[in-house]
C-alpha cells in the first residue's frame, strides 16, 4: 500500500513537473524576444539589464525544475527495481511450479481438498499477476518520460545559458560605450594606487577614500526597505568577524544599484577581491565585493537598478546549474556577494538599510 501511494504521487508530481518544466522554458523564451528587442530600445542599457534579469529568473525555474525532475527519476527508478525484484522472484516460484510433474500437481500430500484449494489459490494469483504487469508496465513509461523531461529540460537550459551569455556581453558592450551618466569627479589613478599601497583594512580604505572624494549632496535615510543588490540567500555568519552580509547567489548574478549612487571605488582591495564601493548619500557607503567583472567608472552616478558588475562562477555553458552540478543556494556552484554598509565611516547592521529578510 504505501509502495502504491509512493507511485501515485510520483505519478502526480511528474504531471505538475512538466507543467512548470512548460512554464520555465516560457520564461526564458521571453528573455529571449527581450533580448532580441533590446537592440533596437531606446534605454538599451535599461532594456539589457532588465533582459539578464529576465533570464535569471527563467534559469532559476529551470534549475528548480531539474532538482524536482532529478529526485522524481530516483524516486521512481527505486520503484520501479524493487518491484522488478520482487515480480521476478514470484515468477521464479510460478516456474518451479511449471516444471513439476503434472501427476504431483495433481496429489496434494494433505489430500484432494487442499488440491483443490491449491489449484483454486493458483487461479485468483492470474488476475493479479496481469495487473502487476500492467502496472510495471505504467511504471516503466513514467520513468521514460521523466527521463525525456530531464532530457528536454537539459536542452532548454543550454539554450536559457547561450541565451543569458549573449545578454551579459551585450550589457556589458553597451555600458562601455554610455556617454549619458552624469560625472561627480574624475578618479585620479595615481592617487587611487597610494590609497591602496597604504590602507591595511577596509577601514582605513574607507575613511581615506571618503577624504579625497567630494562631498555627497543627495540625503537618504535608513528604512530597512532597500531590495539586496543580488537576487538571491542571505547566509549565516561565517565567523570571519566582518560586519557585512554575505548573499549567495547563482553564478554569474547580476548585481545592480538598489539607489541613485555614485561610484567611489571599484578594484582590487586587501583580500576581498573585486570590490566596488557606492556613496548613496552624504556619509553612507555601500561595500560590495565579490565581482568577476565590474561596470561603469569611478565618480559616475549610477540610477537606482543600473548595472554594477557580475558574481564570478563558471562561465561555460553548465554555469553551474546543470543536473551534474545540481546544489542548493549555498552550495559550491553558487557565488556569495559581500554587502556591508558604513554610516560616518563606521559599519552599521545592514538590516537597518536593506530588506535583508
Amino acid at each position: 500500500m504505501i509502495r502504491l501511494c509512493v507511485f501515485l504521487i510520483c505519478f502526480a508530481m511528474s504531471g505538475l513537473a512538466q507543467q512548470t518544466t512548460q512554464e520555465a522554458a516560457a520564461q526564458l523564451q521571453a528573455a529571449q524576444t527581450q533580448l532580441e528587442a533590446a537592440g533596437g530600445a531606446s534605454d538599451q542599457i535599461a532594456a539589457l539589464t532588465k533582459t539578464v534579469r529576465a533570464y535569471e529568473a527563467g534559469l532559476a525555474a529551470m534549475r528548480q525544475e531539474q532538482r524536482e525532475i532529478a529526485l522524481q527519476e530516483g524516486i521512481l527508478s527505486e520503484e520501479l527495481g524493487l518491484r522488478t525484484v520482487e515480480f521476478a522472484q514470484l515468477l521464479g516460484v510460478l516456474s518451479a511450479i511449471g516444471k513439476t510433474p503434472q501427476p504431483v500437481q495433481r496429489a496434494h500430500p494433505d489430500g484432494p481438498l487442499n488440491t483443490v484449494r491449491a489449484g483454486m489459490l493458483v487461479a485468483d494469483i492470474t488476475p493479479g499477476l496481469k495487473t502487476e504487469v500492467a502496472r510495471l508496465n505504467t511504471l516503466l513509461a513514467e520513468v521514460q518520460a521523466v527521463r525525456t523531461a530531464q532530457d528536454a529540460a537539459a536542452q532548454t537550459l543550454m539554450d536559457g545559458l547561450q541565451g543569458a551569455q549573449a545578454a551579459r556581453t551585450a550589457l556589458g558592450q553597451a555600458i562601455s560605450e554610455r556617454t549619458d551618466l552624469p560625472t561627480r569627479f574624475e578618479d585620479d589613478p595615481v592617487q587611487t594606487a597610494l590609497l591602496l599601497a597604504s590602507a591595511e583594512t577596509l577601514d582605513e580604505f574607507a575613511v581615506q577614500v571618503a577624504t579625497v572624494r567630494p562631498e555627497g549632496t543627495q540625503t537618504l535615510t535608513a528604512q530597512a526597505d532597500l531590495p539586496l543588490p543580488v537576487a538571491g540567500t542571505v547566509l549565516p555568519d561565517d565567523g570571519s568577524g566582518r560586519a557585512g552580509i554575505r548573499i549567495a547567489a547563482a553564478p554569474r548574478a547580476l548585481v545592480t544599484a538598489p539607489v541613485p549612487a555614485t561610484i567611489l571605488f571599484q578594484g582590487a582591495l586587501l583580500d576581498y577581491g573585486t570590490v566596488v564601493i557606492l556613496e548613496p548619500s552624504a556619509d553612507v557607503m555601500f561595500v560590495l565585493a565579490g565581482f568577476a567583472e565590474v561596470f561603469g567608472e569611478t565618480g559616475q552616478v549610477l540610477p537606482a537598478g543600473a548595472a554594477i558588475g557580475l558574481l564570478g562562477g563558471a562561465t561555460g555553458l553548465d554555469d553551474g546549474i546543470l543536473t551534474a552540478n545540481l546544489g542548493d543556494a549555498g552550495g559550491q556552484d553558487a557565488q556569495a556577494l559581500y554587502l556591508e554598509v558604513r554610516e560616518g565611516q563606521t559599519p552599521v547592521n545592514t538590516d537597518a538599510w536593506f530588506a535583508v529578510e
